[in-house]
């Protein structure tokens, strides 16, 4: 089969994608063409310091990293710029499609969509930005799948070079199934390069939405990476790979977060076994249950380690 030319891009998604998953996808899987930081925020006025780890260029090791903010001002979008500028960063992506309440009361994320005002405010704001790349990652809408028609034609004329378009409203968070009429719709009004993200956990998925929207720029792979880390190497080559090749390489992956993990974090076995554990809400869901139940169970990192290890190995 033809290997697949269009981007592929590892999606932001909180407390998962972080520099420790991104470096050790990269160097086992790789085939991902851009890695997302999940979005980097302002707190009582500041960058918070765990924001600021995650995009320093010592903690990242992929080739392509591109930073995603989430601002509800121009003053806000400004002072973050402003620091990841200063980190070395020159692309930039603007969240408007989180959909957690936490973001959305405080309008930002999917909380920006139906407020057109707001988000011209913003786009205005990158033009003082010509030195920068902004892309931008949004949904429909928040209450209903329309709102994108008033904020479509503001993208469509602004300095963004990219759009991410995940067709939920924000109120589904992650749950029912996206909308594809609707997709349909913006797809054939968008006029910039744009990256399709939502649902894609196979190979066959993929295929078929490069066939049927050719004009794509790409797809953005998010949970269904996570659960199965091969997914962009088999979309790029059109090969699945066999489950023993992927379990080794999980369990490669496994040990170079763990390493990583263990090199920054400061509060003792039991906080790195949890932090450990979080990937597996996600990844490999096809394993036996009774073994991912062993892993879950595990306490101490030891015990920990040769669960995983005889789980994969």
């Amino acid at each position: 089969m033809q290997e697949i030319m269009k981007s592929i891009c590892a999606a932001p998604l909180q407390g998962f994608t972080e520099a420790a998953w991104r470096n050790a996808h990269e160097r086992v899987f790789g085939a991902v063409d851009t890695y997302y930081t999940p979005f980097v925020r302002l707190e009582k006025g500041s960058v918070r310091n765990k924001d600021r780890r995650e995009v320093a260029a010592a903690q990242n090791q992929v080739q392509h990293l591109v930073p995603q903010i989430v601002a509800a001002t121009p003053e806000e979008l400004a002072a973050l710029v402003t620091f990841l500028c200063e980190q070395g960063h020159d692309e930039i992506d603007l969240n408007m499609g989180c959909p957690f309440p936490l973001i959305v009361n405080k309008g930002k994320g999917a909380g920006l969509l139906p407020f057109p005002d707001r988000v011209k405010a913003l786009l205005d704001e990158m033009k003082h930005w010509p030195q920068v790349r902004f892309s931008v990652k949004m949904r429909l809408g928040w209450e209903v799948a329309e709102e994108w028609r008033e904020l479509l034609p503001l993208l469509n004329v602004s300095c963004v070079k990219q759009l991410t378009l995940h067709p939920r409203i924000g109120r589904q968070q992650y749950k029912g199934k996206v909308d594809m009429e609707t997709f349909r719709a913006f797809y054939a009004q968008c006029e910039l390069p744009l990256v399709y993200n939502g649902d894609i956990q196979h190979l066959s998925q993929a295929l078929c939405l490069l066939e049927e929207y050719p004009a794509l720029n790409g797809v953005m792979l998010g949970r269904g990476l996570l659960a199965d880390p091969s997914l962009a190497v088999a979309i790029r080559t059109g090969k699945l790979m066999s489950q023993k090749e992927l379990y080794q390489k999980v369990y490669e992956m496994h040990q170079l977060m763990y390493a990583h993990y263990d090199s920054i974090m400061e509060g003792g076995e039991t906080q790195l076994v949890q932090k450990l554990k979080t990937m597996w809400e996600y990844l490999l869901p096809d394993l036996e249950k009774k073994v991912r139940k062993q892993i879950l169970k595990s306490s101490r990192l030891d015990q920990y380690l040769q669960c995983v290890a005889a789980a994969l190995c």
